[in-house]
């Protein structure tokens, strides 16, 4: 058996034993909290890999690689944020769509500004805010997330060497 690639489960297990010995009720909050957020990813990732199944098949490499591939410009970036916009889940959602993004030839930087939308930009959290915080609230802080993202994107490919990003591609290509 491969201790190392039990290490982390073995670690969390040590540490929920100590906590049971000394705090019980501790111990069922963290116990709770952990089979709540497993639940919650059991029911938003099945969805997530339906969808990312048919975007692998009805989607060709060309098409992706036209929309968002690495010399799409501003018509990928835009791309990027309206599907990163309307994603509806958790951000952990966001990853698995992004690795099939990179196997179809989407360009780094607007993998990036995919991620970054996903997490930032929801279409349903910004009606949200313009209900519950009002539109000075809303806009606002839309009009700082979406520079902060193209800004942040950009630094993170311009900083990332060519061979570790290909490193990554390589590494999405193989799940």
């Amino acid at each position: 058996m491969n201790i190392k690639k039990w290490r982390f489960p073995l670690i969390v297990t040590a540490l929920y034993v100590v906590l049971a010995i000394f705090d019980l009720h501790l111990f069922q909050r963290a116990l709770n909290t952990t089979l709540n957020g497993t639940l919650e990813m059991l029911s938003v990732l099945p969805p997530i890999f339906i969808l990312l199944g048919l975007l692998d098949v009805w989607v060709p490499k060309d098409v992706m690689i036209r929309f968002m591939g690495p010399g799409s410009g501003i018509r990928g970036a835009a791309t990027a944020f309206l599907l990163g916009s309307a994603a509806a889940g958790p951000l952990y959602g966001a990853f698995p769509v992004a690795s099939v993004f990179m196997k179809k030839g989407a360009g780094f930087f607007n993998v990036l500004i995919f991620i970054g939308a996903w997490s930032t930009t929801k279409i349903p959290m910004f009606l949200f805010e313009l209900q519950a915080l009002g539109a000075p609230f809303a806009l606002t802080r839309l009009a700082v997330n979406i520079p902060g993202i193209l800004i942040i994107a950009k630094l993170i490919s311009s900083i990332l060497s060519r061979e570790y990003i290909n490193e990554i591609y390589e590494q999405a290509s193989r799940r």
